[in-house]
């Protein structure tokens, strides 16, 4: 399939579940909305009616292409104490070997980028585990995934905490000392804009660090209130530091795709429409980012440390002067 000569844009497929849905369905709605090219699977659930080959098809029916895979470990209720750092050395075991299954797959559909949220990899009480241990185990098992197929690229998600209250990498530092440890080339960070809000970064900032230090692998889109992983319409609630992480992105060279990481199932918004408005918001907020980045006006505010300057130029952009 031939795909735009531009940044694409991929979704949360889930997004478009209603009850009863197969992921052929799922699908099928994703692919009636205009600029959304491309969809990440999760895997195991996602293949548990379909083989790869049949979810290729799928995907290019209707005009889609395949953006990476997602690792679930919540589908086994036996990872609920941790996949990468269980203490069963069995269940490690298990979590890695599915971990490259999923690797195979995506292989087969002809992907590049595995995904991994670990937000099952933590504690939740003072004295319940040995970190040092938690945080070895880790390196460990990233590693191993990593030398499985080294032509695939391997993100780390990161997220403060949920469902354990605490996890092994919650934010950007601790995500890119782990991967320093990990030393593996095909390794980076997925950026996740509400969770970088839940973990009190700035988004823009968080990006720098990792495009310095690591790779930026993947970038999902969506927004809220800092609270919890509220996972609203791009810019909704943050659109001037939607803005910066975009200026941010086009300093790094990030050309990759936005992936729309958002809810509409929570809330019963129809997804279709969401989805519309994702791509509309963030068409015009990346515009607005270009045209910030070659702003001298800006620049000279920003090396001053200039607010009032930055901020009037930035709000005049958004909303007009």
């Amino acid at each position: 399939m031939t795909l735009p000569n531009r940044p694409r844009y991929a979704t949360r497929l889930n997004a478009f579940k209603q009850k009863g849905d197969t992921v052929a369905q799922m699908i099928a709605a994703a692919g009636r909305v205009g600029g959304l090219d491309a969809a990440d699977l999760n895997f195991p659930d996602h293949f548990d009616h379909h083989s790869p080959a049949e979810l290729s098809r799928l995907l290019a029916d209707h005009g889609m292409a395949l953006n990476g895979l997602a690792m679930r470990y919540y589908t086994e209720p036996g990872f609920r104490l941790g996949a990468f750092t269980h203490p069963d050395p069995a269940l490690r075991r298990a979590a890695i070997d599915m971990t490259k299954r999923g690797l195979d797959a995506l292989a087969e559909m002809g992907g590049q980028l595995m995904t991994l949220w670990l937000g099952q990899d933590g504690f939740d009480y003072s004295f319940q585990a040995d970190y040092a241990r938690l945080w070895q185990d880790s390196i460990a098992a990233i590693a191993e995934v990593a030398d499985h197929n080294p032509s695939i690229d391997i993100a780390i998600e990161y997220k403060p905490n949920e469902p354990r209250a605490h996890v092994v990498m919650p934010d950007m530092t601790s995500t890119l000392l782990a991967l320093s440890e990990v030393g593996r080339p095909n390794t980076g960070v997925t950026l996740d804009f509400c969770h970088m809000l839940f973990a009190g970064e700035m988004p823009a900032r968080a990006a720098m660090l990792a495009a310095r230090h690591s790779r930026i692998l993947g970038v999902h889109l969506n927004d809220g209130y800092g609270k919890r992983d509220d996972g609203l319409i791009a810019g909704s609630v943050h659109p001037v530091q939607t803005v910066e992480l975009f200026v941010a992105l086009d300093q790094a060279g990030y050309d990759g795709v936005i992936y729309f990481d958002t809810f509409p199932d929570h809330g019963g918004t129809d997804p279709v429409g969401e989805a519309r408005a994702n791509i509309a918001v963030t068409d015009r907020l990346r515009a607005l980012a270009t045209s910030l980045a070659g702003n001298a006006d800006l620049a000279r505010a920003q090396a001053s440390q200039d607010a009032a300057a930055a901020t009037r130029i930035v709000t005049a952009a958004l909303y007009g002067s």
